[in-house]
């Protein structure tokens, strides 16, 4: 799988305190690896269906956000698209979860659809509205880093990391108080 192209995938509502664990994780590989050539990243936050042509434009798509299975906060899960499917009514339990099983079902439908994979990790609070998460959930996010870098690694791709680091912290913190150069250096970026 050397030669394909994966995308990675964070997905959640940053405004509702956990539930953006799956965009800061992407951010956090983003800003923390070096950028490799077959691996695109995305902040997918709320985007929902319009994220459906990764699934068909991919060999691989990564998706990282919460999960609602059984466990303490921290627990981390990581499925497939048969997985997904075959426990359908317990992967429909959160907004994140109907939106990425209903994908999958659609995009099975035609003939081009890359592999999936669903990497998610329970919540302590996706409920209260509070940008930034909640220290229960934080404290996992590392393991949450090594599951999805071991994902990468198993599709073919792996990632080094930069000589200097941003904490989740500061990242989460740049979410929750953006500045208009971070707006300038989106719009550099279209």
């Amino acid at each position: 799988m050397a030669d394909k192209k994966i995308a990675l995938i964070g997905i959640g509502n940053i405004m509702f305190h956990d539930e953006g664990l799956g965009a800061y994780l992407v951010k956090y590989i983003e800003q923390n690896y070096e950028a490799h050539p077959n691996l695109t990243i995305v902040e997918g936050g709320t985007l929902g269906f319009t994220l459906m042509t990764y699934y068909q434009e991919y060999d691989k798509v990564i998706v990282v956000g919460t999960g609602s299975k059984e466990g303490p906060v921290g627990t981390i899960a990581s499925e497939n698209a048969e997985q997904v499917m075959a426990h359908e009514s317990a992967t429909r339990k959160t907004a994140n979860e109907v939106e990425i099983t209903m994908m999958i079902e659609i995009c099975s439908f035609h003939e081009e659809m890359g592999e999936v994979q669903l990497i998610t990790m329970v919540p302590h609070d996706i409920i209260d509205v509070k940008n930034g998460m909640t220290q229960e959930a934080l404290s996992h996010m590392p393991s949450l880093v090594d599951t999805t870098l071991q994902e990468l690694a198993d599709s073919g791709i792996v990632l080094r990391k930069k000589p200097t680091t941003i904490s989740f912290e500061s990242i989460i913190d740049g979410y929750a108080n953006p500045t208009i150069s971070d707006f300038h250096n989106m719009t550099e970026l279209t």
